[in-house]
């Protein structure tokens, strides 16, 4: 019986499906020997060195193991970090100054999936339209082109300490006042990097989940499930906490939550940070994702990097194309909706939670007031949170929805966008489900409320 490879698990920013029936050893030697070819390609006549690393799945150590052999026969030579956090793994491309790497990771995905993510030098994303369709193709056909010389590996762990290290030191962490913090990585990969960030602080951490489990016992290790706060809300409370953290499973996402237990909507903390981005280098430019927010609000973030004299950018919906056009752009910051926090370093341009959370510290202890008291005058806007819509032909009904709405102002960056005076909507196909996804604001919660079920009635017609 010939096996064959399921082709959805090729992504529009990833690889990822569940293990071992949508993935498995074999299907991760095929795409290392793809991306080992397709990387040859790119960089002729030249020694490649690259980067691996992987999470704490159960399925992680058999993958990485047919990953290392599918690159070394393919004729990379392999720094191998070994456990890391994508972030961790991120850094480690641009600062070994290799040319690419792979992390064998699903994020926040759920115990029973796994895949790959894929970068070039200086943590590049690869994503559909960069590679990932071409190392697709490739590895379908599994006809490689034979190395001359198999690839060597050497090993190099505890990484964290080290690139840490070099990022904190411009910070002023000795200004961080004695905070009471309660972090929740979920049993994932932030357990490597939280205690490493908040220890050259005043900070006092008090650790939820911090035991590498990839079974997840807690709770699923995606913070933008209202329902995977509940147990760091709680905690807050419980122990008169100034704030909570709470990381997704791989490591690259940040939520906060405040002294009340209230999570601290994303749009919030996005202008916050790209305030503090653009003070650094006055009137920079700095990018967030079309939606308007999951947790009220989403237009704030723009009225807070206008405040300051930035200039604020929208893209698209997806962390791969954000990260491209920020570099494409040369921002030094951007934020996503679901929690992925970019900045420029001098390794490249990728998620960095260590500084954010640092900056985002510091910025709290300047405020000399709680963190719920700090950010409740950028509550202004009320928002229907994502909707999901199952639909059997989303560009038709995505057309539909904008002609009803054509005396808005009209987008078609990411879907359709329609803005209002007084209350605004995004309106996008899924990347991954035949679905559609509506996000919808308004100036007051009862027009919010109204416009919601107005354009659902359309989608769901």
């Amino acid at each position: 019986m010939i096996y064959i490879m399921n082709e959805a698990i090729f992504k529009a920013y990833d690889i990822r499906g569940i293990y071992p029936t949508d993935i498995n050893e074999e299907d991760v030697y095929k795409i290392g020997r793809a991306y080992a070819q397709f990387l040859s390609q790119e960089n002729s006549d030249k020694e490649l060195t690259v980067v691996v690393a992987q999470d704490m799945r159960l399925s992680s150590p058999a993958l990485t193991n047919q990953l290392i052999k599918a690159l070394t026969d393919g004729g990379l030579n392999i720094i191998d970090i070994g456990l890391a956090s994508t972030p961790t793994f991120y850094l480690a491309v641009g600062y070994f100054k290799v040319d690419g790497g792979i992390q064998v990771s699903a994020s926040h995905n759920p115990k029973e999936y796994n895949g790959l993510k894929m970068v070039r030098a200086r943590g590049v994303p690869i994503s559909g339209a960069t590679g990932i369709e071409e190392i697709k193709k490739l590895a379908l056909a599994n006809q490689f082109t034979l190395a001359t010389t198999k690839g060597r590996v050497s090993k190099k762990e505890m990484v964290t300490p080290e690139l840490i290290a070099e990022l904190k030191k411009d910070l002023p962490l000795s200004t961080i006042k004695p905070l009471k913090v309660v972090v929740d990585p979920a049993n994932g990969m932030g357990i490597l990097d939280l205690p490493e960030i908040l220890g050259h602080t005043a900070v006092t951490m008090i650790p939820l989940n911090f035991t590498l489990d990839g079974t997840f016992p807690a709770h699923e290790a995606d913070p933008l499930k209202e329902k995977n706060l509940v147990q760091l809300q709680q905690a807050v409370l419980a122990q008169q906490a100034d704030l909570g953290i709470a990381v997704d499973g791989d490591g690259d996402r940040i939520f906060f939550v405040d002294n009340l237990g209230q999570a601290v909507p994303q749009a919030i903390i996005r202008g916050i940070m790209a305030q503090i981005a653009i003070a650094e280098p006055p009137g920079a430019t700095v990018r967030y994702d079309i939606r308007p927010g999951r947790i009220r609000p989403g237009r704030i973030t723009k009225d807070m990097i206008e405040a300051v004299g930035g200039i604020a950018q929208v893209t698209r919906v997806g962390h791969s194309l954000i990260q491209e056009q920020m570099i494409m752009l040369d921002s030094v910051f951007s934020g996503e909706s679901s929690g992925h926090f970019f900045y420029k370093t001098d390794y490249g341009s990728f998620e960095v939670p260590t500084w954010l959370i640092l900056k985002f510290l510091l910025w709290l202890s300047e405020q000399n007031k709680t963190l719920a008291t700090a950010v409740e005058p950028y509550k202004k806007y009320f928002n229907s949170g994502e909707i999901n819509s199952l639909v059997t032909d989303a560009k038709a009904k995505i057309a539909e929805v904008a002609k009803q709405f054509s005396d808005g102002q009209i987008s078609y960056l990411d879907g359709v966008t329609v803005e209002y005076p007084t209350w605004w909507f995004n309106l996008r196909s899924s990347n991954t489900e035949p679905a559609l996804r509506l996000t919808l604001e308004a100036t007051n919660e009862e027009l919010m409320r109204e416009k919601t079920e107005q354009l659902l009635k359309i989608i769901r017609s």
